[in-house]
């Protein structure tokens, strides 16, 4: 017996649920390529997300996932041999140092903690030590989705500032852009990148890069660059050069109404939406904890992401805890990666998502928790729905 019907819903971090807005703006004829329309989509696109990364320098839109957009950003501006200083929260920033290593950097990992955000303070004691500035780039993460940690992006920038070091900033946005404020100008970060499948509610397949004046002094100088990545390529005089070739015409038109559809709301109030369903969810989590199985995999409070919440199990199987809220209740939970493979589960709150659908995450997350005897605090939906009453005001 189950309590399922239709299609499920995903509470993973990606791909997330995408608005039934951005679906059908896809479901029309493709454009002539070379047509007035055409440039003015793609113009319209790379203005706004300059807009969304808060930078005057210019963006890029990549045919790739994140991954994509890693290659494309460590190209543009590395050479081979370059040091890259990789900051450790989780899965994610190791995967992009991983990515520099295979493509000829040398990596070194300033070991962070998959239970804690970055310290800024050990940034720049070891940009510090770095006296002959060997280092040509840093990599973080504002939000690690592995790790649910969140990065104070800001305070890094300040202390890469404050050590005087000439290396190149660059963020991974994936998990955040479009969800929690960005300043790329304003934090000294040099190159930012994206993609298309959680914050920005469209499918999977494209990237998205932004880079500074500093990040193009050094694009002149990389010996790593390759035509697909290319950004001089891609500021070349026909339209096609854009995207390296054919453009993926159809994704552009989920993006723009995707963005439409942040712009109607107000990036500002898009944040606050994130941030109080973020909050609802840890309410509940909070609660559950007090049965000594489940738990928040990031231990200080002001570090855990108001785009996915990460939550420990001791004791019990996080798979079980899948399988029940997919097969009987059609409600997708993400999985538990790299060092957390098989000892957590992960709660999405990003993108397209709502008060309704947060509330009836939690809800099954909490009848699977009932039918499989776990055991944790009664009352998880109860404190969710308490403190959402009382933070959305009448």
């Amino acid at each position: 017996m189950t309590v399922r019907a239709g299609r499920e819903f995903l509470a993973i971090p990606g791909p997330t649920t995408m608005p039934d807005q951005v679906l059908q703006a896809m479901h029309r004829p493709a454009l002539d390529i070379y047509s007035a329309e055409m440039i003015e989509l793609t113009e319209s696109l790379l203005r706004d997300l300059s807009k969304l990364f808060a930078t005057q320098g210019k963006s890029y839109i990549y045919i790739s996932n994140g991954h994509g957009a890693w290659e494309a950003t460590l190209s543009n501006v590395l050479s081979r041999g370059d040091k890259v200083l990789v900051l450790e929260s989780g899965r994610f920033a190791i995967g992009w140092g991983q990515a520099a290593a295979a493509m000829g950097a040398e990596v070194e990992v300033l070991k962070g903690d998959w239970r804690r955000a970055i310290r800024p303070a050990e940034v720049e004691e070891r940009l510090r030590r770095d006296k002959e500035h060997t280092i040509k780039a840093i990599l973080a993460v504002q939000v690690d989705t592995a790790s649910g940690a969140y990065n104070d992006i800001e305070a890094i920038g300040k202390a890469i500032k404050a050590a005087g070091h000439p290396a190149l900033f660059m963020v991974d946005t994936v998990a955040s852009l479009g969800c929690t404020p960005f300043e790329m100008d304003k934090w000294y970060i040099d190159v930012a990148m994206s993609g298309s499948q959680k914050g920005l509610m469209t499918p999977p397949g494209l990237g998205f890069v932004a880079a500074s004046d500093r990040a193009f002094e050094a694009h002149k100088k990389a010996d790593l660059r390759t035509p697909y990545w290319d950004w001089t390529e891609r500021e070349g005089s026909e339209h096609y050069r854009k995207y390296a070739g054919t453009a993926p015409v159809h994704l552009l038109f989920a993006l723009r109404e995707a963005i439409n559809m942040i712009h109607a709301e107000g990036l500002d109030n898009a944040f606050e939406r994130h941030r109080l369903l973020g909050e609802t969810v840890r309410r509940a989590v909070a609660v559950w904890a007090e049965g000594q199985v489940l738990g928040f995999n990031i231990a200080e409070a002001a570090e855990r992401s108001n785009t996915v919440t990460t939550v420990t199990v001791k004791g019990a199987d996080p798979a079980a805890i899948q399988r029940y809220a997919k097969e009987k209740c059609g409600v997708v939970l993400g999985t538990g990666i790299g060092d957390l493979q098989g000892q957590a589960f992960r709660i999405a709150h990003m993108g397209h998502v709502n008060a309704p659908m947060v509330l009836g995450t939690l809800g099954v997350i909490e009848v699977a928790l009932a039918a499989l005897k776990i055991p944790h605090g009664r009352g998880g939906v109860d404190a969710a729905v308490q403190w959402l009453g009382e933070n959305v005001k009448a």
